[in-house]
């Protein structure tokens, strides 16, 4: 990450490392905490919501949801997790408000882009017809805080493969921030994981989603890796 941020003149305490835990069992979560990491993202509800209680005495840890998440799962994504880096459509949003706004909470989100039209990836197409609902719903969501963008690109075995989705993104973060929406302030790109975090980096990224890389490979089930 270090020599990432350098090489294009970044300072690396600007970018956030989420350790992605999905998977894992709470005592890895609990390993890296007490190693010094502190931001973690989980892809299931039910999953955390299984470990959760194995973690609640960790002070400071700051957990996100990151993979897609079902809107009659809103509430409860909302009672575990700090942020949802995962909006990606108007019903959505409006059910983590009004989840939030019931619970006392304000959560930064983050939307996600679907940056290779991949029918198999969820997220906003890099489409205006997709993206303005989002953003005119946006100023309606008073207990959420619209903080940026987060895209998973299609995979490439050179790490280079995913940059020009990476500049996409970079790209119409600085198109949504031009607009000077209310309740939308762009500060947060999150594109990067093990294989290609440090390209993501070099091209903007201000949060890099690493599990592999921590944890080690995730245990091969039916279908391949999960």
């Amino acid at each position: 990450m270090v020599a990432a941020a350098h090489r294009v003149r970044r300072k690396p305490e600007h970018i956030q490392l989420i350790a992605v835990s999905k998977t894992f069992p709470a005592k890895a979560i609990r390993e890296a905490y007490e190693a010094g990491q502190r931001i973690f993202g989980e892809n299931r509800v039910q999953e955390f919501a299984a470990k959760a209680p194995q973690l609640a005495d960790l002070s400071g840890i700051d957990l996100h949801m990151i993979g897609h998440l079902q809107s009659n799962k809103a509430r409860k994504a909302v009672e575990l997790f700090h942020a949802v880096d995962s909006l990606d459509s108007v019903r959505l949003g409006n059910q983590l408000n009004a989840a939030a706004g019931e619970l006392g909470k304000i959560v930064p989100v983050l939307i996600e882009i679907n940056t290779g039209g991949e029918a198999a990836k969820s997220g906003l197409l890099i489409d205006w017809t997709e993206i303005e609902p989002v953003l005119s719903a946006a100023p309606a969501w008073s207990n959420l805080q619209i903080r940026g963008l987060m895209t998973v690109p299609p995979f490439t075995e050179d790490p280079e493969g995913a940059r020009p989705y990476f500049r996409n993104l970079r790209d119409l973060r600085d198109e949504i921030a031009g607009k000077k929406l209310p309740n939308i302030s762009m500060d947060t790109l999150s594109m990067g994981m093990s294989h290609d975090f440090e390209a993501a980096i070099e091209e903007g990224s201000t949060q890099i989603r690493v599990g592999t890389a921590i944890f080690g490979e995730r245990a091969k089930k039916k279908g391949g890796l999960q």
